[in-house]
């Protein structure tokens, strides 16, 4: 966005720490982009309830049972007024509307499936109280199909954000980051790695004095013993971010909340935390301290023992309804190269035990043969051995590789135990000892798919591989994982990074 998009009033008052009523706010947030967003996510789900109102009238006979005697205006106003006016109250109450939670994270879809339990609820609740026979198939069939639609609209209204942010920087917010230069650089990398997520960075105010940054190329200007109001200004920010320990002094982020009050200028606190995500963080308040306490990884239990039972029965289903596309892609290896099926390479799994994995052939026999005339024109770095035009790779290889179908036969490693559908790449056993942070991604199976190849796969670096495959491990969810099996579809379909 641009400065001038900022509407800057005179400086405020001091602040005595006195909190000051959201309703006499005299200085809007800077940052307004939610305001607008929030309309249209009102109206979708205004038009949602609504449609799935008039479907149920349309389509089920019995729709205005309970309301005979009563007159069909009366119905029609619940139905097409009432009912979508209160999924609008309760998505309101249940924090639906919430700027936090706009935009980004699984929360927001959480309370609209929060706020379709209270609606079934409600309406169970004053049936009840007033003696009305509601049809039960009308209810569930308004309840769902809204249920459906909302999530539906807000989902496409989110991915239309995603897209406005990367490629306009509409509807984001402009940082000031505050601390020392390795952490603000840190929390920049982090932020950044997400034009989606809507955080721009524009500045670095250091609390280490101007000298630290000397000699030091950075990706956004770096200034010092300014006054942080005075730079958001200049630079035309909405956001300060205190990174790590830039509040190391006692009482001194409490007073630039302080000094913040009645801006318009948001503060965020970026702790020197990374890579852990949300359901493993909690906040716990000690006389007035807020404690940020981190839970361990959740590595066994009722959800492990799931993700174990999911992965065998669709190993052994997936095994069985694909037996005819098996054996046409063996059928075609068989015909395009001469040689075995299939490509079997011992790998490292779970806790560092070594297995064979089944993959379809794609390289000619000779191929491990040829790889030593071929590492010096190594693409990829760390681990990692891959060229985009490999020429040891035969034709219908590479469209088995496009295609990700190369893969399916490990269904048979995941049936045995072996591998999981979600988890860390699986890395050949003679590609290193895997000590220090990489040997904790053998505290899980490896999966077929995982973090890694949705959010990049051979286009990522041997860092950023590790970092997916490591943030997965530490953040693991029976949620997450069918997260990324649903991503991993639309990967696939795009074909990227498959080479």
């Amino acid at each position: 966005m641009p400065y001038d998009s900022f509407e800057w009033q005179q400086d405020p008052p001091p602040s005595n720490g006195v909190p000051r009523s959201a309703w006499t706010r005299s200085h809007r947030r800077l940052s307004r982009w939610h305001r607008p967003y929030t309309l249209i996510l009102v109206l979708l789900d205004l038009v949602s309830a609504i449609l799935a109102s008039v479907l149920a009238v349309t389509f089920i006979q019995k729709a205005s049972s309970g309301f005979q005697g009563r007159g069909p205006g009366l119905f029609y106003l619940v139905a097409l007024v009432g009912l979508p006016l209160g999924w609008l109250f309760i998505l309101w109450a249940n924090g639906s509307y919430d700027r936090r939670y706009l935009g980004l994270g699984s929360e927001e879809f959480k309370r609209v499936v929060r706020a379709f339990v209270t609606v079934v609820a409600c309406v169970s609740l004053l049936a009840f109280a007033t003696k009305t026979q509601l049809s039960r198939v009308t209810i569930a069939y308004v309840s769902v199909a809204a249920l459906i639609f909302i999530l539906f609209c807000r989902y496409s209204a989110r991915q239309v954000l995603h897209v406005a942010r990367r490629r306009t920087g509409h509807g984001a917010h402009r940082m000031v980051l505050m601390g020392t230069l390795p952490e603000a650089l840190e929390v920049y990398t982090a932020v950044t790695r997400s034009p989606a997520a809507g955080l721009i960075p524009v500045a670095i105010h250091l609390t280490d004095g101007y000298s630290a940054a000397r000699g030091i190329e950075t990706p956004v200007p770096v200034y010092a013993s300014r006054d942080v109001l005075a730079l958001v200004r200049e630079v035309g920010a909405d956001t300060i971010a205190v990174c790590g320990s830039a509040s190391a002094e006692p009482g001194e982020l409490r007073r630039l909340a302080w000094a913040l009050e009645g801006t318009g200028v948001d503060l965020v606190v970026a702790p020197q935390l990374t890579d852990i995500a949300g359901p493993r963080v909690h906040i716990r308040p000690i006389e007035g301290l807020p404690l940020l306490h981190v839970e361990e990884p959740t590595l066994s239990g009722p959800g492990w023992l799931a993700k174990n039972l999911l992965d065998r029965v669709a190993a052994f289903f997936g095994l069985l309804l694909l037996s005819p596309i098996l054996g046409v892609i063996a059928l075609g290896i068989r015909m395009a190269s001469p040689g075995p099926v299939f490509f079997r390479q011992p790998r490292v799994g779970h806790e560092g035990r070594t297995f064979r994995v089944w993959k379809f052939r794609t390289m000619d026999v000779d191929a491990e043969e040829r790889k030593a005339t071929l590492e010096e024109l190594n693409e990829a770095d760390g681990m990692l051995f891959k060229l985009k035009e490999d020429p040891r790779i035969f034709r219908f290889g590479s469209k088995l590789r496009a295609t990700s179908l190369d893969e399916l036969p490990q269904l048979i490693n995941v049936l045995k135990g072996e591998m999981s559908l979600v988890g860390p790449r699986p890395l050949p056993a003679d590609d290193g000892d895997y000590l220090g942070d990489v040997r904790r991604r053998l505290l899980v199976r490896p999966g077929i798919t995982g973090l890694w190849q949705v959010s990049g796969r051979s286009d990522l670096s041997w860092d950023e591989a590790v970092r997916l495959d490591l943030y997965y491990v530490d953040n693991w969810s029976l949620t997450y994982d069918l997260s990324i099996l649903w991503r991993t579809i639309w990967v696939v379909l795009r074909r990227k990074g498959a080479y």
